[in-house]
């Protein structure tokens, strides 16, 4: 499982564009974790919990979202995929 990334699958309206978005998720689970984990800024280069680039796909007519879904889903082996969520959960209980 790559461990430098993380996949989202968002459903939402059309209010916002998706750069909007990214930056309002980027922005919120960063001063969370900061909040709750007052180390992990410190261990951090620069401070920055994020880096700049991200990569957004939407589902649509020729993409199917059970397919993003599952790719997702697939990424790394299922039994870390499942300790590496229940971890990331934590850090916002």
């Amino acid at each position: 499982m790559e461990r430098d990334h993380i996949h989202f699958l968002i459903q939402t309206m059309p209010n916002n564009s998706p750069s909007q978005i990214i930056q309002i998720i980027k922005s919120i689970t960063a001063k969370e974790v900061f909040r709750k984990h007052q180390e992990v800024r410190r261990q951090l280069w620069g401070g920055e919990f994020w880096a700049d680039g991200y990569y957004v796909a939407t589902v649509g007519r020729s993409n199917n979202e059970a397919a993003v879904a599952r790719y997702v889903r697939e990424q790394g082996k299922e039994a870390e995929y499942k300790k590496l969520h229940s971890q990331q959960l934590g850090l916002f209980e």
